[in-house]
């Protein structure tokens, strides 16, 4: 499987999480939202200048900011 940051991906495209590479308070942040390694995901939309990004994870819809994406590393399907 390709791997990638999430920003990268497209709406539309669904991968597992493969990490989350940021401590601190906004890794602990991300980590409460349910973005954990093995947590399977699907791009939803991204806003009209991309940013922010709305997932699909756990049967909710949550959105992210890229700068927030930047830090989650997805393995593609």
């Amino acid at each position: 499987m390709p791997r990638m940051m999430l920003r990268q991906m497209k709406r539309g495209q669904s991968g597992v999480i493969a990490a989350v590479k940021v401590g601190g308070e906004l890794g602990r942040r991300i980590r409460d939202m349910g973005l954990v390694p093995g947590t399977q995901i699907t791009v939803q939309g991204r806003a009209p200048l991309y940013d922010p990004v709305a997932l699909r994870v756990l049967d909710s819809t949550l959105t992210l900011r890229n700068n927030e994406a930047d830090h989650i590393e997805v393995d593609v399907s």
